[in-house]
């Protein structure tokens, strides 16, 4: 059973979530103190972390840094705000979703059994070691290592950096990336792979490896691998 961390104020939403949620056979735990969230976070230590972003004490940004600071959980922002900054803050800060409010709920509970599905299913059946430029890349680990130092990747980051590298030297389409890492590319901004991209990218910078990731206008990206 997958536990959840639901963390909202709106009482009469937590309670219909969880109710959902748990016909789904999921284990959906609240918040009982908003300013000891990372408290209760490491108590339940959950497998997916729903946040809203208005919460009393902190937003939820604040608790996406604290949660990202110490875990890759995964993490799916459920909020009523609606500007596009706040959608991309949430990606920015290593959020793997968003859902806006109102929503249906068959939309959440495909959003929540895409990530799950991509997160553990992926992480457990890739335990391999590929090599990049020098690097040594642990799929199992999302982590990427070089002589310059080593970077850990979300799943996210994880999985388009595994997709790049399946087809070194060759465009994959951002249609092909968006398709593989959310079910239905429907519900998916195109911004969001670009703010996931420029993520992995950033973590990549320091290893001496992000430009091998080339942006192919209107194609696609490509990870390059020199012979």
């Amino acid at each position: 059973m997958f536990k959840i961390l639901f963390i909202e104020d709106d009482m009469a939403l937590f309670n219909e979530v969880q109710e959902r949620l748990t016909q789904w056979s999921y284990e959906v735990h609240g918040i009982e103190n908003f300013g000891a969230v990372m408290e209760q976070f490491s108590a339940v230590k959950p497998d997916l972390v729903i946040i809203d972003i208005q919460l009393p004490k902190f937003d939820g940004f604040h608790w996406c840094r604290m949660i990202r600071s110490c875990s890759n959980v995964p993490i799916l922002f459920l909020s009523s705000r609606d500007h596009p900054t706040d959608m991309v803050m949430s990606m920015q800060l290593g959020a793997d979703d968003f859902v806006q409010k109102p929503f249906h709920f068959d939309v959440l509970i495909a959003k929540i059994q895409a990530i799950l599905r991509r997160v553990y299913n992926y992480s457990t059946e890739q335990t391999e070691i590929r090599t990049w430029q020098g690097a040594a890349i642990e799929y199992g680990k999302n982590m990427i290592s070089s002589s310059s130092g080593t970077a850990e990747l979300t799943k996210n980051e994880m999985l388009i950096l595994k997709l790049l590298m399946e087809r070194k030297n060759t465009i994959v389409s951002r249609e092909k990336l968006i398709e593989s890492l959310w079910d239905n590319e429907h519900f998916v901004s195109d911004n969001t792979l670009t703010v996931n991209l420029n993520r992995l990218r950033k973590k990549l910078e320091p290893l001496g490896l992000d430009a091998f990731i080339e942006t192919k206008v209107g194609q696609g990206y490509m990870a390059v691998e020199e012979v």
